[in-house]
């Protein structure tokens, strides 16, 4: 009987101890903000130098790797000759290489370097695409008054990590879809209810024109491209050496393009495979942080629950096949809510589902795919829904950064 009382299912145990991880970080950030902020009082000065610099909008970026979503939006600031401020956690960002003259660009350090600099910005606006504002080590800053998310995916916003989205004060969506299930949380959890405004996708847009102006592939070499998301739910953690050596029996040119963030939290397993995989003229391990040439060059995609999927079928208008890897939701905030997240319901729209026992077969599931026209209707119906205002996303999210500042002023 006491080990029944004890019992707690694997789902709840889980939120539980995400619950417990997130509160426990909080609390030692916490410490550390508090002491930077005594610090700040203690020292002559300090306060009034903040308010000295106070800027106007901000954007705040974690990684290089999201240059494509806001570098068309700092080139509209430039273009319109209107002041903005670029702050990167990346040395090496694309924003160095560009001649701005309204646009400051400013490396802020890796790390908490970088994150005790944003704790305290001093703006009227920070936009970023960093989920989990205000729940890890970055903070919300009392000296910035409002906070702008904008996605870098086209797909449901509840896929980010637990309580990625609670302490924005706004979010843009890519599509009309996104603004429910995050209304939803709100009812849910008790959070402030946020301002919602669909503005489209700028990295689909500069995408668009791009594929518009390039050159067709000559090549009618059949090209997989392999596109996992990361974590215990991708592909790669699921089915590794099974599913690529699979790969590696159709004969096609392969390419794998594992996600990001696998290179720091599964590096093991990425060094791992890439030591039995190895390079050669029909298997390539790719991570350029431009993904366009390889999606324009691929025949298909092969992913999981990834956002490259929505990239790649609605832009190139190409089939897709998306693994059956028994998404666990519970550390999203997806686990949050009962109905299916809207990537799920549209997948089999889309393309095949490849679950583990069709593995062997793989090249024959990769033919049929290719050559079946049925999927074509569904991505049209997924691009009305999830890349709404095209051709329009950068100038409608500046439009909106402009009159928001205005408004809080």
């Amino acid at each position: 009987m006491s080990n029944f009382l004890l019992y707690i299912d694997p789902g709840t145990g889980s939120m539980l101890f995400s619950l417990f991880i997130g509160l426990a970080t909080t609390a030692v950030f916490g410490l550390r903000a508090l002491s930077i902020k005594i610090k700040s009082v203690v020292g002559r000065g300090k306060q009034s130098e903040l308010d000295k610099a106070h800027l106007g909008i901000v954007i705040y970026s974690d990684s290089k790797r999201y240059w494509n979503v806001f570098g068309p939006i700092a080139k509209e600031f430039e273009k319109r000759k209107i002041p903005l401020i670029y702050f990167t956690q990346s040395s090496d960002d694309p924003a160095f290489l560009e001649k701005f003259e309204y646009v400051k660009t400013e490396f802020i350090g890796e790390g908490n370097k970088g994150f005790a600099k944003m704790n305290f910005l001093n703006a009227d606006i920070c936009l970023s695409t960093t989920p989990r504002l205000d729940v890890l080590q970055w903070k919300k800053s009392k000296l910035c008054k409002y906070y702008v998310h904008v996605p870098h995916m086209l797909s449901d916003m509840t896929g980010y990590r637990m309580f990625g989205l609670d302490h924005y004060d706004a979010v843009l969506c890519t599509g009309d879809y996104q603004k429910e299930d995050i209304q939803k949380l709100e009812e849910i959890r008790g959070t402030n209810k946020k301002e919602f405004k669909t503005v489209g996708y700028p990295p689909m847009d500069e995408m668009k024109k791009r594929l518009e102006s390039s050159e067709k592939n000559p090549s009618n070499e059949k090209m997989v491209l392999v596109a996992p998301s990361w974590g215990k739910s991708g592909i790669l953690s699921k089915y590794g050496e099974k599913f690529l050596n699979a790969l590696k029996n159709t004969g096609y040119k392969i390419v794998v393009r594992p996600h990001p963030q696998s290179l720091t939290a599964e590096k093991e397993m990425i060094d791992k495979l890439m030591k039995e995989f190895p390079n050669d003229s029909k298997f390539e391990w790719n991570f350029d942080n431009d993904n366009f040439e390889c999606m324009k060059n691929s025949s298909i995609l092969i992913s999981d629950f990834s956002g490259i999927i929505f990239e790649f079928t609605l832009l190139f208008d190409k089939p897709v096949i998306y693994a059956d890897t028994n998404f666990d939701k519970n550390p999203y905030d997806a686990s949050w809510i009962d109905s299916e997240m809207w990537q799920f319901k549209t997948l089999p729209n889309l393309g095949s589902k490849l679950s583990e026992d069709k593995i062997p077969d793989l090249k024959n599931v990769i033919d049929e795919t290719i050559s079946n026209d049925k999927y074509a209707e569904g991505r049209k119906i997924a691009r009305d829904e999830a890349w709404q205002c095209r051709g329009e996303a950068t100038s409608k999210i500046v439009d909106y950064l402009i009159e928001k500042q205005k408004e809080l002023n």
